[in-house]
């Protein structure tokens, strides 16, 4: 091992819009070998629905042993990637916001396209769905009652709910003090 590299699996955070640093977080994913270990820190607000597709593809197809850890919020789309992690931790005070998706659009389209986009809409927000139920080994039924009207779900219920580990972090502290 070269003396410039850390030990452990590499640590890469999610802060922030995903959408604005994906390039990035591709980047740091493509950097930990296949198969390889890494360590993903959430507290991100979201970002694009296609970021989030893409994160957790990566994660999946390259198959990392990824561990995700929610130390603040992990919401919207960024809770692809946190599912698609192997392993899911949470403190007592993460928030993971589940909602149906918005759709934005600033540019000026026409009739034909703006009809297009919303038939596509409706094919991914389904597909989607689908997608965060079979990486969080759950129900859709169980997502679609977070997700609809929208709510912001805690560590202790993610804990809960079997999908995620909770993290005692007073107990961390005392440890690390021995």
């Amino acid at each position: 091992m070269e003396e410039n590299q850390p030990e452990g699996p590499v640590e890469i955070p999610f802060v922030g819009d995903m959408t604005e640093n994906e390039a990035d977080l591709f980047d740091k994913l493509l950097g930990v070998e296949p198969g390889g270990s890494c360590v993903l820190y959430f507290d991100s607000l979201g970002g694009s629905a296609y970021a989030a597709v893409a994160l957790a593809s990566i994660l999946r197809l390259r198959g990392l042993d990824a561990t995700g850890v929610v130390v603040g919020e992990c919401a919207s789309a960024a809770l692809w990637p946190f599912a698609a992690c192997r392993r899911r931790l949470v403190t007592p005070m993460s928030v993971l916001l589940f909602h149906p998706m918005k759709w934005q659009s600033e540019e000026n389209v026409a009739l034909v396209e703006a009809a297009e986009w919303a038939r596509h809409f409706g094919l991914l927000e389904s597909e989607m769905d689908q997608f965060l139920a079979d990486l969080f080994g759950t129900s859709l039924e169980q997502i679609r009652r977070w997700a609809v009207p929208g709510r912001y779900v805690s560590g202790r219920e993610m804990a809960d709910a079997g999908l995620a580990e909770m993290i005692d972090l007073g107990m961390l502290a005392e440890l690390q003090e021995r």
